[in-house]
């Protein structure tokens, strides 16, 4: 099945919320307690929240066969806030589609280097990618600790070619 990534909209937000809450409640259960994805991601999706944060994002949204199954966010600073893939599309290279659309498009808005707060489940992922652990941290959400891991990677430039890579620690 071919995947289609495009640019994030603010109509995006019922599918954005879905996932989200699938992936935390279904896709990090080997590595967080029910307690912990319940505080993380509520009980229900929470698409009144979704909508007024969605329209104040950027990012990407990846769709094999029209529908949603994953996307990725980035800010001017080149922070990479959400980054979620439903569990049933994991494996299948939609993450790493997202996060090629994510890097580009830091390198054409002049970010030198890409940051994010890994969880647990998402670690591995953006190791793999090159990205590097800066520090693990514990964040309560609800009174509940929850382990994520602060991650760098720099973006390199190829001024003379015009065109950018993303990298490791310079």
């Amino acid at each position: 099945m071919t995947t289609n990534i495009r640019p994030l909209r603010a109509e995006d937000f019922p599918d954005v919320g879905r996932i989200f809450f699938c992936a935390i409640h279904e896709g990090t259960r080997h590595v967080y307690t029910l307690d912990q994805r319940r505080a993380w991601a509520g009980d229900t999706v929470n698409l009144a929240g979704w909508k007024d944060r969605v329209k104040d994002l950027s990012g990407f949204i990846a769709e094999e066969g029209g529908e949603a199954v994953g996307f990725m966010t980035i800010d001017q600073t080149g922070y990479v806030d959400l980054a979620f893939v439903l569990p049933s599309a994991a494996g299948r290279g939609i993450g790493g589609a997202l996060l090629m659309a994510v890097e580009d498009w830091a390198a054409r808005n002049s970010a030198d280097r890409l940051t994010t707060a890994a969880s647990l489940a998402a670690r591995p992922f953006f190791e793999k990618r090159g990205w590097c652990v800066v520090k693990e941290e514990e964040v309560d959400r609800q009174v509940v600790a929850l382990t994520r891991f602060q991650m760098h990677k720099t973006i390199v430039r190829d001024d003379e070619q015009g065109s950018s890579t993303a990298s490791g620690p310079p």
